[in-house]
């Protein structure tokens, strides 16, 4: 048996929205790909995390389906709770590499090379109202961030995510990699609204760092 913590990330003002996430702080208690992968699809999040070594935030990530180097609403997530349960870090160890975090008032930070963000197309749509009426999921295959301006002079953005993958995930409600994914490629700083009413803040630091922020909380702790 072990402890669940389930988080929301990315949310709004008031603590609206967010992305669920599960983060098992205690990940050796669950060794090896194939439970883990089977944790995760009994859970259902967009993504599960497990902490192999609380002392250098050595992280494991996985979707339903599959596990992944990098995701962003993850490692926001899980700096959030390291520094809530046990200390705060600089750096967290995903797969991908060494990746800086902070906090900010309640803002959780992370940097990231957008290379990391792979997996997910861009797609601009005309108006807000276009990406609202999209269909869930729209037709076609592979990772599709749906956008449109809300505000473009203040950088203001709303976005939907849909992973297309097949594993019950039919609509992502807040994306960290692709909103880094869509910094990168717009080479400014955004606040964007995605899903039902979450919030993601990115900064376009230089071609290789963008930082993506948000506010975290907590909803409940499950024993497993």
């Amino acid at each position: 048996m072990t402890d669940l913590h389930v988080l929301r990330v990315f949310c709004a003002p008031g603590d609206t929205g967010g992305n669920r996430l599960g983060v098992i702080l205690d990940g050796e208690q669950i060794p090896g790909e194939p439970d883990r992968q089977e944790v995760a699809r009994e859970l259902g999040f967009s993504e599960t995390v497990f902490v192999d070594d609380l002392s250098d935030a050595v992280l494991d990530i996985y979707t339903p389906s599959t596990r992944l180097p990098f995701a962003g609403h993850p490692l926001v997530g899980t700096a959030w709770l390291l520094r809530r349960e046990v200390h705060a870090l600089e750096l967290l160890r995903p797969a991908a590499g060494e990746v800086p975090t902070r906090q900010e008032g309640e803002l959780s930070w992370i940097s990231s090379q957008p290379s990391w963000a792979t997996g997910r197309r861009t797609q601009q749509f005309g108006s807000a109202e276009e990406v609202d009426a999209l269909p869930t999921p729209p037709l076609g295959e592979g990772w599709l961030y749906a956008w449109a301006w809300a505000d473009e002079a203040a950088g203001e953005v709303r976005a939907r995510g849909f992973p297309r993958r097949n594993d019950g995930i039919v609509e992502d409600e807040a994306t960290g990699a692709a909103a880094i994914t869509l910094t990168g490629e717009l080479k400014r700083d955004l606040t964007i609204r995605q899903g039902i009413g979450s919030q993601i803040l990115t900064r376009y630091l230089d071609p290789e760092t963008v930082e993506l922020g948000g506010r975290v909380v907590l909803d409940e702790v499950r024993r497993l």
